[in-house]
């Protein structure tokens, strides 16, 4: 344990840290989770609606330092690759 007053300063603040940046990993995860779901239901119009919430969780948690730039990055590539194939493959 900590024994200098600003290293134990530093533990109150890691603690707080880590509580902000799970409650947002907790909020991106639960966003991609429903739109994964839309995504394997095969729902395009729905997934068209989800997306721009999810993106907005995902920039956030860039925003906030929760995940990096890249993983964001990644992550909004592959979803939205993954709901643009929807599209081209309705029935028509």
């Amino acid at each position: 344990m900590a024994r200098h007053k600003s290293a134990v300063r530093q533990h109150r603040r890691s603690l707080r840290r880590k509580s902000v940046n799970t409650q947002n990993k907790s909020i991106l995860r639960s966003r991609m989770r429903k739109l994964r779901e839309v995504i394997k239901d095969k729902d395009a119009e729905a997934a068209n609606q989800l997306l721009p919430g999810v993106f907005s969780a995902i920039d956030k948690s860039v925003k906030k330092g929760a995940i990096k730039k890249n993983t964001g990055s990644r992550y909004k590539s592959r979803l939205n690759r993954q709901v643009a194939a929807l599209k081209t493959a309705l029935p028509k």
